[in-house]
């Protein structure tokens, strides 16, 4: 913890764009406890306003958000402070929208979940040096666990839509939300 501290430099402050409230409080919480000053924003609006206003050294900025996209965010950043550093979050990662990320000015790129230690180490590490794998990485089978109930969110719960997107029968989409979730 003093060496994450020590890391940071004069300048703490930290950006936070995220629509997912209680995710965005947890993150804050925790963040601030790593020695960060925060300031969270639950838009694309609000999040370009405090860029704009406020330049933070660090910014996490969620994806896909209610009224846009986080790259907006990201780039009003680029622009009034190029040396933030950034880390792109999302529920959706494909390489497609890494590669976005990137060019625009993102730092890292990290898929949900996530936690504090993963976003930190993204946010701290130096140049062309790798942040750490995760100690305790999710097993393949919470991920698929993960993202099937993430898209029934997004369904509103609907197993039959749901299902469809996922391309996946009914039934046995059924059977995988009836049991517990995977370690």
């Amino acid at each position: 913890m003093a060496e994450q501290l020590q890391d940071l430099g004069e300048d703490r402050s930290l950006l936070l764009v995220d629509d997912d409230e209680p995710f965005l409080k947890r993150l804050a919480k925790a963040m601030e406890k790593r020695g960060f000053e925060v300031e969270t924003a639950g838009s694309v609006a609000a999040g370009k306003a405090i860029a704009t206003a406020r330049p933070p050294a660090y910014a996490v900025c969620d994806l896909r958000l209610e009224d846009g996209n986080g790259l907006d965010v990201v780039e009003v950043l680029r622009e009034k402070r190029p040396d933030c550093r950034i880390v792109v979050l999302t529920g959706y990662g494909a390489i497609a929208t890494a590669v976005a990320a990137v060019k625009i000015g993102a730092t890292d790129y990290l898929s949900k979940p996530t936690d504090a230690t993963d976003i930190t180490n993204a946010l701290l590490a130096n140049g062309d040096e790798m942040p750490p794998p995760p100690e305790n990485p999710m097993s393949a089978d919470r991920v698929r666990w993960e993202h099937i109930q993430r898209v029934y969110e997004l369904c509103d719960r609907n197993v039959s839509e749901t299902a469809r997107r996922l391309n996946m029968h009914r039934r046995t989409l059924q059977r995988i939300l009836a049991k517990r979730s995977p370690r």
